[in-house]
């Protein structure tokens, strides 16, 4: 009865409600359909949809920024990594306009992203690779190059005489 009980609950349990389980309003009224308004409107009606239509404009003032919106919607952690290009993208905004600053803005961040990948990448393989003093590190190995009938160096002999030129992790090499 326990495992029932369990199934029965998930099974009684609604799905997640975009109004958080408040019945929505709708604030346009029965007039939200186009084939309602083509049924037939009273007077009230239409004067209640021309209204409705007429709130919809936005003036110069609107959207309006709610003081402490910012904040209570980032944290500070957010806050903090975005204050750079927020600082040079803000004045950007009355020459470009708000979507094409937060374009610009948003594709400048993930090139930002991008470049200190590769230069980290970059960094390791280079400072990190894999030699007969250490463990750990890259191990980058190095294929021969092709010959073919034709080539200089077709039948030259082989680069790699002795056993210990295999697998030496630049041993060989080092200056001790």
């Amino acid at each position: 009865t326990g495992k029932q009980s369990r199934i029965a609950n998930y099974q009684i349990t609604g799905k997640q409600s975009d109004t958080g389980g408040v019945k929505a309003f709708p604030i346009e009224g029965p007039l939200k359909n186009e084939r309602n308004r083509l049924a037939g409107m009273t007077d009230e009606q239409r004067a209640y949809r021309k209204q409705w239509l007429k709130d919809q404009i936005l003036t110069e003032r609107e959207p309006r920024a709610v003081p402490g919106m910012y904040e209570a919607r980032h944290n500070p952690i957010r806050r903090f990594y975005r204050a750079p290009l927020d600082a040079i993208f803000k004045p950007l905004i009355p020459v470009l306009g708000y979507n094409s600053a937060a374009m610009y803005r948003w594709f400048t961040g993930k090139f930002l992203m991008i470049g200190a990948v590769t230069l980290a990448t970059a960094y390791y393989f280079k400072y990190n690779a894999h030699d007969w003093t250490r463990k750990g590190g890259w191990r980058v190995i190095q294929s021969n190059h092709m010959k073919t009938p034709g080539s200089p160096d077709w039948l030259a002999p082989p680069e790699r005489t002795a056993s210990s030129d295999y697998a030496s992790a630049g041993f060989k090499n080092s200056p001790i």
